[in-house]
């Protein structure tokens, strides 16, 4: 799945969609610090109130919120796994039979309390749907309707929440005039901050895929291992930060811990020009060894630095495997955006990885100084900086090329 399937499915989570039929809710309380279900109910989604409906939709909606490796994760399943469950979501996916459907519901929900209790009740909202999406747009001078052919897309959505304890007040009553102390005992289930969840299957333009499923982590950066191993029985994902951080180890295995800022400013166009080719592919674009290895020789990486074994070794030490392949998307930065850090005590410097040519640091008259190339006056707080001589004298080649390492 990439970032336009899933705004896809996204945008048809509202109400009155008739693009978007859901079956059934089935909702399951569990109290805190328990292995036991307390209590769950299923019905119809239609027979919901129109407000309940609608927060139910946004809960959705929050869910499927965020980037790819980063708050979303495409997990594949574990080849073998005690209860697996992608057998079980499969049979809830297929049964035509809601209780049948509840009982597989049921059976995961028992595999997410069974070995790690909750530390607050939390409810468990499943719910069974089918999206339908349409093959192609009709045109106005066509009889038939961009919505008389579509594909189905039956999925199964579960979300995670927690509840917040009732508000104790105190009140005063102006028909009996007096005090009251006020305590409401029903707990209030949290929809607008889901702790997690899952999509299954996911979805590739027209096609659904079993052997993946889609995990939302309630936080960016901090996929839940347990549930993700344990109880979706995926196999463990890497974030994009770790992604970036195995490719930034790599090259200082490779290259050393010092680094012209053109050579780096080549890297990064190297990287988002593999992105930008396989922009349209159904594949995330990647990169292995090999491919690390191309990128910096077209960098401009000195030849006798770059050595493929050293290179295959990197990865296996940073990630265990010698065949992994980086998603390149979570290296580069937002291209053309301000999102490389350069620090130093004095100051900490944004710049767009394009414009890392631009900038040196050189040594003159003993001390070191940051250089950035300008075509254009600079400005502080709206006040253009005058120029200054820079000692009136020629930085020293030798300077020079210890400053341009």
């Amino acid at each position: 799945m990439d970032k336009k399937d899933i705004a896809g499915i996204r945008r048809q989570l509202k109400v009155d969609n008739d693009l978007l039929k859901i079956q059934n809710i089935f909702n399951v309380y569990i109290m805190k610090e328990t292995t036991e279900i307390y209590h769950h109910q299923s019905q119809p989604f239609e027979l919901l109130e129109r407000e309940q409906q609608e927060l139910f939709m946004n809960n959705f909606k929050k869910l499927l919120t965020g980037k790819l490796d980063e708050k979303l994760f495409e997990l594949k399943f574990q080849r073998e796994a005690e209860n697996h469950t992608q057998l079980i979501l499969h049979k809830g996916l297929l049964t035509n039979n809601v209780q049948d459907w509840m009982q597989e519901m049921l059976y995961m929900t028992e595999k997410m309390i069974a070995e790690r209790p909750y530390e607050h009740d939390v409810v468990i909202t499943f719910v069974r749907a089918e999206y339908l999406k349409p093959t192609r747009r009709g045109s106005s001078e066509s009889e038939e309707s961009d919505r008389d052919t579509v594909y189905s897309h039956p999925f199964i959505l579960c979300s995670v929440n927690k509840t917040q304890d009732p508000k104790k007040e105190y009140q005063f009553d102006y028909v009996q005039k007096e005090f009251k102390y006020n305590i409401e005992v029903d707990p209030v289930v949290d929809l607008n901050t889901p702790m997690g969840g899952f999509l299954f299957p996911t979805f590739t333009n027209h096609s659904a895929d079993v052997n993946h499923i889609l995990y939302a982590s309630g936080k960016a950066h901090e996929p839940d291992l347990h549930f993700v191993e344990e109880v979706l029985n995926g196999e463990e994902p890497m974030t994009a930060m770790e992604d970036k951080a195995v490719f930034e180890e790599v090259i200082r295995d490779v290259v050393g811990d010092q680094m012209n800022p053109s050579t780096l400013g080549n890297v990064y166009r190297e990287v988002n020009q593999v992105v930008e080719d396989h922009e349209e592919g159904e594949e995330p674009p990647k990169l292995d060894y090999r491919d690390v290895e191309r990128v910096l020789t077209m960098s401009g990486v000195e030849q006798e630095k770059i050595d493929s074994e050293k290179i295959k070794e990197s990865f296996k030490r940073y990630t265990e495997n010698d065949n992994y392949e980086l998603k390149a998307s979570s290296i580069v930065p937002k291209y053309k955006s301000k999102s490389i850090k350069i620090n130093t005590k004095l100051a900490n410097i944004s710049i767009s990885p394009q414009d890392l040519e631009h900038v040196k640091q050189v040594n003159f008259d003993g001390r070191r100084y940051l250089m950035i190339e300008l075509e254009e006056d600079a400005e502080i707080e709206g006040f253009k900086m005058l120029p200054e001589a820079f000692g009136g004298a020629t930085k020293a080649p030798e300077d020079e090329e210890e400053g341009d390492r």
